[in-house]
């Protein structure tokens, strides 16, 4: 990308493409036809296993309010007791939380260039997949990456914060 490309894009998929790009990241964000707001729609729209969507949970910390990011595979459910085990008592964030401290809308929240810098935690489960495919600040926009990217872009422990499989 050059850059003149970016104008045409929702204001969160331009931070998102910036940040990606200041990275010397290799795959672009790209627009899909349809949302995405879901693993389950961003599999089918791109033709892969949900477990290769990288879904952004957030969560709300306690006592301070800082927001906790959790990058899972879309096939599992994260295990919020691991995660408070991890980074200490958490809540459930609500649309307008998310918002403020990503700037992005809960179906597009990327893991990457968050308006507040978020704990973040990647789930060991994702490492299954060669390649993952994570929200691009909007919900019709993804971009491509594997693990060590998602590590070195967020710069996040991987650890085992999902639920077990079977309780998927």
């Amino acid at each position: 990308m050059c850059g003149s490309e970016l104008h045409a894009l929702p204001e969160g998929v331009q931070r998102v493409a910036r940040f990606l790009q200041d990275a010397n990241h290799p795959h672009a964000p790209r627009m899909l036809d349809g949302a995405a707001r879901t693993a389950q729609e961003a599999a089918d729209q791109l033709g892969i296993l949900v477990g290769q969507v990288a879904k952004s949970v957030i969560f709300k910390r306690k006592p301070e309010g800082t927001h906790v990011l959790v990058v899972a595979a879309g096939d599992r459910r994260v295990d919020e007791k691991k995660v408070a085990a991890l980074v200490g008592k958490i809540g459930r964030a609500d649309a307008d939380f998310v918002k403020t401290q990503t700037g992005f809308s809960i179906g597009g929240v990327s893991p990457v260039a968050h308006a507040q810098p978020p704990v973040v935690l990647i789930d060991s489960s994702l490492a299954r997949f060669d390649v993952l495919w994570a929200a691009a600040g909007h919900p019709h926009a993804v971009f491509a990456l594997n693990m060590a990217q998602l590590q070195a872009l967020t710069q996040a422990p991987v650890a085992d914060v999902a639920q077990n499989a079977e309780a998927a």
